[in-house]
């Protein structure tokens, strides 16, 4: 009985942080100044930032997993992180190393995409890093896949290849 309240309260954190989840994704607008904002680098400290580009798969491969983080309450840790994308793309360890997920992180965190959770080496998105995650996987699922798609698989006309081409 005295850990119900407890309960409830995280509960209750949940099911909010789930409803703004959701409500963002819901209402998703192609805001390309994001892009370019995203897209400079940043400094943090001492330290500078490279941008975070649109066109980037690994970074697309990265806000798709951490979006579908439902059974990560308690945020993600960094090789839980790595396995969901090994998984998720059939990705082989050579593919995308531990080091390069390192580096995309440190990217995200420092654009304002990613937070710690607690004291913990756990991270889970932001606000900004949701809206953003959206952003980038509906435009490119919604507008540069489409257009991907009838650009470079088509048929070819018989009439236009050259003599002695099959």
């Amino acid at each position: 009985m005295k850990n119900l309240d407890a309960l409830r309260k995280k509960l209750l954190e949940v099911t909010d942080r789930l409803a703004g989840i959701e409500g963002e994704l819901l209402n998703v607008h192609v805001d390309f100044p994001l892009f370019q904002r995203l897209a400079l680098p940043v400094a943090r400290g001492k330290s500078k930032i490279p941008g975070i580009k649109i066109h980037d798969t690994r970074m697309m491969r990265l806000l798709e997993v951490l979006l579908h983080g439902g059974p990560q309450v308690n945020g993600w840790r960094t090789v839980q992180i790595w396995e969901a994308l090994r998984t998720a793309f059939a990705l082989f360890p050579q593919a995308y190393t531990l080091n390069q997920l390192r580096y995309d992180l440190r990217k995200m965190k420092g654009h304002g995409l990613l937070e710690r959770v607690g004291q913990h080496y756990a991270y889970r998105l932001t606000e900004k890093g949701t809206r953003v995650g959206a952003l980038f996987i509906l435009f490119h699922k919604r507008i540069c896949g489409p257009l991907a798609n009838s650009l470079f698989h088509h048929r070819t006309n018989i009439q236009f290849h050259a003599p002695g081409q099959n």
